[in-house]
């Protein structure tokens, strides 16, 4: 006999989860079930309470801080349950009223309608390591900050650097032999410098985390074969690797693109055709990391020492592709400049097609090629 379907929609917040509930069909009837606590303990009561019912349940919630534990928890126990995009769900123009019963009511009856988008759930391994390179892009950016504040302080006080590098050897001696005229500010320094200090040895320590773990991480075969890519480094790699997963999940190289934001914005109707710049939808985190290779093609296409110890025992097919991009892009590059491009959309326009090839890449090394 054919359960019937009842689609639950939940609002789930760090101390409470509001519950609404959608039958299945056309005519189906909405209605919101509570306000429960935010603790497994509270959900799974409810749960065993629609199933004495005896009706089949199929969950849905927007992504948020809370993280995947609930969802993780409902599929195990054999739910369907999907995690909601928030950019994603429709929303009425005209509807000014938004509270979390609405929304619970609101996710129940667009997931019975089958209007919502789901987003990638990474596996526990994966995410270990994105926080892991999240962490050391948190760390990367404080010591960005702090490098700052450090310099606004001696400016501050009339301290200008001659030299062509800043944080070279020689900068660095040039701020140990600063004298402060009073012992305070002589403080104030010297906790900048130590600041600065302890930031790069915590982004030093999680470098060589990343570096360790790598090898006995399930998708390790993958971040190394990316890093045939000129530009692509350990970080680059390992970043978009556990930020986005198996590439192979998405259906095209253009789809890819659109994921990551790296495609330009539209807005045309009949005749007219206008585009705009990129739409920055997507992971952020990848699309920086490809922005920050996309710099290295500016030079003329050559495999350095360094690219060839990193293409060394990669698949043939792999580093075909790695030297095509590398032809390609490094043309493209000098070429639109030439053009007038402004650098910054090229640049741009090169890291939309870095990740093409690591969408190709990615093909090449699934496990279904690579038998064949």
């Amino acid at each position: 006999m054919k359960k019937n379907i009842t689609f639950v929609g939940l609002d789930v917040h760090k101390d409470s989860i509001d519950v609404a509930l959608a039958d299945a069909g056309r005519d189906g009837d909405i209605r919101f079930y509570g306000t429960i606590g935010g603790d497994f303990e509270s959900l799974h009561k409810v749960i065993r309470k629609l199933q004495s019912k005896g009706v089949e349940l199929r969950f849905a919630y927007e992504a948020g801080p809370c993280g995947y534990d609930i969802y993780r928890s409902l599929t195990k126990q054999g739910f369907d349950c999907i995690i909601v995009a928030p950019s994603k769900i429709p929303r009425k123009s005209g509807d000014r009223i938004k509270n979390d019963r609405r929304d619970a009511l609101n996710l129940a009856r667009l997931h019975c309608s089958g209007d919502l988008t789901a987003v990638y759930v990474p596996t526990t391994e994966d995410e270990a390591m994105r926080d892991l390179t999240r962490a050391r892009e948190d760390t990367v950016k404080a010591l960005r900050i702090s490098r700052q504040v450090l310099l606004a302080f001696l400016l501050r006080h009339g301290h200008r650097y001659s030299g062509r590098s800043y944080w070279t050897k020689a900068h660095k001696n040039w701020i140990a032999d600063i004298k402060m005229p009073h012992r305070a500010q002589q403080i104030a320094l010297q906790e900048y410098v130590h600041a600065v200090q302890e930031q790069l040895e915590r982004a030093d320590r999680l470098t060589r985390q990343i570096q360790e773990l790598l090898p006995h991480w399930s998708q390790a075969p993958l971040a190394t074969a990316l890093q045939a890519l000129r530009g692509v480094s350990l970080i680059v790699a390992v970043t978009t690797v556990a930020e986005l997963g198996d590439l192979t999940r998405f259906e095209s190289a253009k789809q890819l693109m659109a994921y990551l934001g790296l495609v330009p914005s539209e807005h045309s109707s009949g005749g007219t055709t206008r585009r705009g710049g990129i739409t920055k939808t997507g992971n952020g985190h990848v699309r920086r990391a490809l922005t920050e290779a996309a710099h290295t093609y500016c030079h003329p296409a050559r495999e350095s020492r360094i690219l060839l110890a990193r293409l060394e025992g990669l698949p043939p097919e792999v580093r075909q592709i790695a030297w095509k991009a590398q032809v390609r892009l490094c043309g493209r590059f000098r070429a639109l400049l030439a053009r007038g491009k402004n650098k910054k959309t090229v640049i741009t326009a090169t890291a939309r097609e870095i990740s093409a090839f690591m969408w190709a890449i990615a093909h090449a090394m699934s496990p279904t090629r690579v038998q064949q």
